[in-house]
């Protein structure tokens, strides 16, 4: 079963940034403990390392077994399940991507006992009220402004590195993004 984890990724790091810019408690998931220190110098106020340790009881231990209120997982899967009970009652678990091949499970039984919320999140259908794409844009905005997104660039390859880049990418070491130079 492919765990739930992707803190280290570029978006998860900005998931990082904005829970600290909105003073929420973020707590990030990577597969092993190798990338804890640079998950806790980006901002992270606790690493769970998913191939490591017990999701459900080491989010209850660091929420005061209130569990996680919110939950952003791109990996979705045969894990989702442990991100669902993972979650508080009354949470709200939020699916932007799909980075595992395998169906995303969801459970029915945490879902409905638990009152949990599962929503899909797409930049597209964000984008389409112009409200609310006016308020997505006001919000980068003052980020911007106040310095909070701090893109992290884990390495630069040139493009006939095309190769090397892959296999970086494929090793699953890198914390950020992964630069090509043309």
């Amino acid at each position: 079963m492919k765990q739930p984890a992707a803190a280290s990724s570029s978006v998860g790091l900005a998931a990082i940034q904005i829970a600290n810019r909105l003073h929420v408690r973020p707590i990030a998931l990577t597969r092993c403990s190798a990338k804890a220190d640079a998950l806790l110098d980006h901002g992270a106020a606790a690493v769970v390392a998913t191939a490591e340790e017990d999701v459900v009881a080491e989010v209850g231990r660091l929420t005061d077994d209130q569990g996680a209120h919110l939950v952003f997982d791109p990996v979705g899967g045969s894990a989702f399940p442990q991100l669902a009970r993972a979650t508080a009652n009354g949470g709200i678990l939020i699916l932007y991507g799909a980075l595992a091949t395998d169906p995303t499970v969801v459970p029915p039984f945490d879902i409905f006992t638990r009152d949990l919320t599962i929503r899909g999140l797409a930049l597209p259908n964000l984008t389409r009220d112009d409200a609310q794409l006016a308020a997505l844009k006001r919000f980068v905005s003052d980020g911007l402004a106040d310095g909070t997104p701090r893109p992290t660039m884990a390495r630069t390859f040139a493009f006939d590195q095309i190769a090397d880049a892959h296999r970086f990418i494929e090793a699953g070491e890198q914390v950020g993004k992964i630069v090509v130079a043309l």
